[in-house]
């Protein structure tokens, strides 16, 4: 059985290594530092408040967005609103929106919207797709059954959604949650222009300004804490239960009926769509009528497309491979060991972008000198940072693939590659269109790791972007951020349609 083979656990681990490579370099930057400096810099009074910035941050957006994000996703799939395959991609489309052009969106046409609210406001707009997405697949793939019959055993539909489809959507509901959390803990883009000081602008500062490695490994040591508390939280509540299927179509089912509460519906969804998707349309607009982007060379826009497609969809495809391993590992060997090495590949996404590409740095030249300033760098930091998002949705997709289903095929005489390849990864194909799309998405509009990792004279959107906004050429900065977003528009259709299906279930009466 190849479950039993060490192939599995011993590719788990070496992909597990390579990504806490970061961590490695963390600690050796951490260590040269020493207890004096340690001792020095923890017992500064701005310790304690960007300790709180940053939990007191975390805490209120992971709980907007997994609202947001579960109550969108129940309302298109669980009830009978008009228009829900249009609801399904208005909601999914504003990852096609990077965090800095959002808060350069909102800044600029809004002059209040800074600080904790502005941030929490921003920030929320921008990371409630990450829970929508995946509980709205969960729960169009998931079997309604047990919620039909929590009804005709005549329990109300508020009793029904805490008592059935709720459970039935805590893994992708949890996964989200902790994909939200870890995020906030290294961004640094947007709370930069949103004027919302974190660990994550501390450290962007120490080692950007102050070029004092050694003190910003150490401040992201407090980081990697906090990932891993957040870990064991998500571990402790249990929320990594696998949901069984019983039949493999959820079609029949019927869709609860809102009543009078459409109207509500429909507004709640349509303010949610407006914040987050109207706002930085109407700026992107504003800003290319009323800026100077016709002076604009197209070679150079068209040049930074190209570049930024190619680097994308190259981190996309490594990463979704490397994600299959681990996740097949911690999901056949249910053992402390699979679960520790899952959890492993989470904590690379609580690293700033800047920690993470100097580590890369810092290995290549010592490890793998040719590649220094080669395209496969850039690619291994987008593979480091974005992992998490492909794991997740790869360890999503088998948590709903119904249990035995590989033991029935091999006792039928099929190989473990032919099982793999004939039953499992077609099972988990619409996880697989996830995590490539998520991928692709968020590497195609990355700046920090891209600013150190991109070979020489390697320009992205993202990069011209943000030269042109550093001088405060807004005009100049609109068509490259137009395009990053017009850019990310197929992969959101191509996420929505892979992970929710080509359509909704169909009504019986």
């Amino acid at each position: 059985m190849l479950s039993r083979l060490p192939v599995l656990p011993a590719l788990a681990f070496a992909i597990i290594v390579v990504l806490a490579s970061p961590l490695a370099f963390v600690g050796i930057q951490a260590a040269q530092a020493g207890w004096d400096e340690a001792d020095r810099l923890f017992s500064r009074p701005l310790i304690s408040t960007l300790i709180w910035h940053t939990v007191e941050l975390s805490l209120a957006v992971t709980l907007l967005t997994a609202v947001v994000g579960f109550g969108a996703a129940f309302l298109v799939e669980r009830t009978d609103l008009p228009g829900r395959r249009t609801w399904t991609t208005l909601l999914a489309l504003p990852l096609a929106v990077p965090e800095f052009v959002r808060g350069y969106s909102w800044v600029s046409l809004f002059r209040s919207v800074h600080g904790y609210w502005g941030a929490v406001l921003v920030m929320t707009c921008s990371l409630y797709p990450l829970v929508f997405l995946p509980v709205a697949a969960t729960l169009r793939r998931g079997h309604s059954g047990a919620e039909e019959v929590s009804r005709s055993l005549g329990k109300g539909p508020w009793s029904t959604l805490w008592r059935v489809t709720l459970p039935l959507c805590r893994p992708a509901l949890a996964g989200g949650a902790l994909l939200v959390s870890l995020y906030l803990l290294g961004e640094y883009g947007a709370f930069a222009m949103l004027r919302y000081t974190t660990f994550a602008t501390a450290i962007f500062t120490e080692y950007k300004l102050g070029f004092d490695a050694a003190s910003a490994s150490l401040l992201t040591l407090v980081l990697v804490g906090l990932a891993l508390l957040l870990l064991g939280l998500e571990a402790a509540s249990g929320h990594r239960g696998r949901v069984v299927v019983t039949s493999g179509s959820n079609r029949g089912a019927r869709p609860a009926r809102l009543g009078r509460g459409w109207l509500p519906a429909m507004a709640g969804l349509t303010a949610v769509v407006g914040l987050s998707l109207g706002v930085p349309l109407y700026a992107l607009g504003y800003w290319l009528l009323k800026g100077s982007s016709t002076t604009l060379p197209s070679a150079s826009v068209i040049g930074a497309t190209f570049t930024s497609l190619g680097y994308a969809f190259a981190a996309a495809v490594v990463a979704t491979a490397a994600a299959v391993p681990i996740a097949l590992f911690a999901w056949r060997r249910n053992s402390r060991l699979a679960r520790t090495a899952e959890r492993l590949a989470y904590v690379t996404r609580a690293l700033p972008g800047i920690a993470v590409a100097l580590s890369v740095v810092f290995f290549a030249i010592r490890y793998a000198q040719p590649l220094y300033q080669q395209p496969p760098l850039l690619v291994t930091g987008y593979v480091i940072l974005f992992f998490p998002l492909a794991l997740t949705a790869v360890r999503a997709a088998l948590a709903q693939v119904p249990p035995g289903v590989e033991e029935v095929a091999r006792s039928l005489g099929t190989r473990p590659t032919l099982v793999l390849a004939r039953v499992t990864l077609p099972l988990i194909r619409p996880g697989l269109g996830a995590a490539l799309a998520m991928v692709a998405l968020t590497a195609s509009t990355e700046l920090t790791a891209t600013l150190l990792l991109r070979p020489t004279g390697t320009q992205t959107l993202a990069t011209q972007f943000w030269v042109y906004t550093s001088g405060l050429a807004y005009g100049a900065a609109a068509p490259y951020a137009a395009l990053m977003v017009a850019m990310s528009v197929p992969p959101v259709l191509l996420l929505t349609r892979r992970s929710l299906g080509a359509d909704h279930p169909v009504e019986t009466s």
